[in-house]
């Protein structure tokens, strides 16, 4: 299906900013041993680079790994259920989580909004930068995470009907 093509390309993509965000978080956090340890110096800014940076990978990185399948998962009593059984458990399951992602993407998006407006900023150091980035990349990572879930929902709905749109992609 095209629909399910053009949310894994995005969540793809989504996948490999968060891979690239690993280098800066290694680069602050090498510089920050390097700064505090050899020249008795440590940085103002580490600390909430590091942080910020780690959420913002994780965050990128959750709808990549639900599309390949790396999400933690009981499968005990799922392994032999057939393939129309184990698609019809796993759309009833995403059309429960469904809701409480739409949910979290409406008052998340809230939440970056008034940050940016209100300039807010972390506390959390004497760097203090302002936080309506880490906010608006949790949003982006929680849209991605919903589109996601859609597709899945699509790849089982295909499987239920016996037109398996996904080309053997489905899980």
């Amino acid at each position: 299906m095209k629909i399910i093509d053009a949310i894994e390309r995005q969540t793809r993509w989504a996948g490999y900013l968060g891979a690239v965000l690993i280098l800066p978080l290694v680069l602050a956090l090498v510089y920050e041993v390097f700064s505090r340890y050899v020249l008795g110096q440590p940085t103002l800014w580490a600390f909430e680079v590091s942080y910020m940076v780690m959420g913002a990978i994780f965050m990128l990185g959750m709808a990549n790994a639900l599309r390949v399948g790396q999400h933690v998962s009981v499968d005990v009593l799922s392994q032999n259920f057939s393939p129309r059984t184990k698609a019809c458990v796993h759309l009833l399951c995403y059309c429960l989580f469904l809701p409480v992602l739409v949910w979290l993407v409406w008052e998340l998006s809230f939440y970056a909004l008034d940050a940016f407006s209100s300039n807010e900023r972390s506390g959390r150091s004497a760097w203090n930068p302002v936080v309506w980035p880490v906010f608006s990349v949790w949003l982006i990572g929680f849209i991605y995470l919903a589109l996601q879930v859609v597709a899945e929902m699509l790849k089982f709905l295909s499987i239920l009907v016996g037109n398996d749109a996904t080309k053997g992609n489905a899980p």
